[in-house]
Parts: structure tokens; sequence; C-alpha cells
């Protein structure tokens, strides 16, 4: 039987029991929260999915991305489950010297879910009364770096530093601004290096460049803001469906 490509999500749904392997999903599939078992099932069914379905998982929880990618981003980040995770991490902290930290809460976007606390003492505190729902992201504050977003897309690949000088948040619509970045060769292999690992054919990257030189990854999307970047949303919308395109001829 011939393959099916599905390319919307009413289609997906209204046929989604009858899906079988060699079957194809084209674009993002919307989902609710809660309903990210669906791609496991799809994937497990082998239906191939474009995105795949770990880039559109990455997409939507920063729990899942920081445990797949924790070892392209700041030493010593962590998931926290649970609070003997927590008390883990207090320990491990400690003995690094580790002072502020971030905590990043799993579906929070734009800044919003972005917290800083004076030390991971604090996080625990704050984790033992309720106040912190698990699971989240726990990542040492890396003082004095900079904030650089990469858009790939195919051949189209764009940077720009983005600073607020307010808040350590540099998101541009919270008040920073923006500036074209040169990438180093070592800056966009890295960044291709995280995209293969997590199965992202095109993606906004964003970048830490830390005060001592190097550079982590601070998290990566399959969409983003596009303020700060030269490309438009129509012409960016289009790129993304050329690129889909070529995939899709790959393995049909």
């Amino acid at each position: 039987m011939k393959a099916r490509i599905i390319s919307s999500n009413k289609e997906l749904f209204a046929g989604y029991e009858t899906l079988q392997a060699g079957d194809i999903i084209t674009g993002r599939v919307r989902l609710s929260p809660g309903q990210e078992h669906l791609l496991l099932d799809l994937v497990a069914r082998g239906v191939r999915l474009i995105p795949s379905a770990s880039a559109q998982l990455c997409s939507r929880s920063k729990v899942y991305q920081a445990g797949i990618l924790g070892s392209f981003m700041a030493r010593e980040t962590r998931v926290v489950y649970s609070m003997n995770d927590m008390l883990e991490a207090v320990t491990a902290y400690g003995r690094a010297g580790i002072g502020s930290v971030i905590c990043k809460l799993d579906r929070a976007n734009g800044g919003i879910g972005i917290l800083k606390f004076a030390s991971v003492e604090d996080v625990f505190s704050q984790a033992a009364l309720e106040s912190l729902a698990f699971p989240f992201v726990l990542q040492p504050y890396m003082a004095g770096c900079k904030d650089v977003r990469v858009v790939f897309l195919g051949e189209i690949v764009e940077a720009y530093q983005r600073f607020n000088p307010d808040n350590f948040r540099h998101n541009l619509h919270c008040g920073g601004s923006s500036s074209p970045w040169t990438l180093t060769h070592e800056q966009r292999d890295f960044c291709k290096r995280v995209m293969r690992r997590a199965g992202f054919l095109y993606a906004h990257v964003d970048l830490l460049l830390l005060a001592d030189g190097t550079h982590c990854l601070s998290e990566i999307n399959l969409r983003g803001g596009l303020r700060g970047a030269a490309i438009n949303q129509q012409d960016y919308n289009e790129q993304v469906g050329r690129i889909q395109e070529r995939e899709l001829a790959k393995i049909t």
C-alpha cells in the first residue's frame, strides 16, 4: 500500500487509528499539554514525522530538551524531577562552588519561565514549600555572557546578538536590542551538532557566549520570534516549507 502523506492536524486526527508504518506526517503536530505521548505512539507504529518527533518534543519541553542536550549546556545543567533530585543538586552545586542559579520552568516561553535565585538552597526551599512545580531545569547563572540567536534554514544561516542592559533575560520583546553577529566556524559546527543530536532539520538555536571565550547551548526551538532577524515571516515560512518538501522527497 502506498504511504499516505498527512499535512494537517485535522487530517491526522481524523484518521489517527488507521495510520500505518511508512505513513508520513509533515509539519508540526499541534498538541495540547499532556498529549505528547502521541508522538511516541506514532514513532512506535513506524509513522515518519517531518520535523522529527524528537525535534517537536524539544520545542515543547525544556525538560526533555535538557534531558537529551544537557551535555551541550552550561556545566551542571540538570533536570529536577523530585526533592531527592533537589538534594543531589544542592550537594553537587555546593561542591562545584556555584552561587546564583537559574530555573527554567518546563513549558513557559518568551523569558516568562526563567527564574533567577541567589543560591541553590533558595531553590530547594521553594521546591520544598511547593512553590516550584516539578519537573524543571536547573543551571548555574552565567554572568557576563552574550546571548546570540542563530536561525538555521537550510542554506540560510542568520545570527544576531540580543542584549538588554536592564534585564538578564535578553528577549527582544522584553526591551532588548539586537545587532548582527558573525558566527565562528566552531560556533556554527557546535549548532549543527546540537541539531543533529535532537533531529532538527531547521532551528532557532540560542547560544551563550561565555566570558572565558567558550560557548554553550541555551535553548533550541523549531520556531521563535524573528524580531532582530533580516528574514521576514513570509519568507521564513516558505523556506521551512521547502526544507520539509526536500526531506519528504528523500523518503518517498
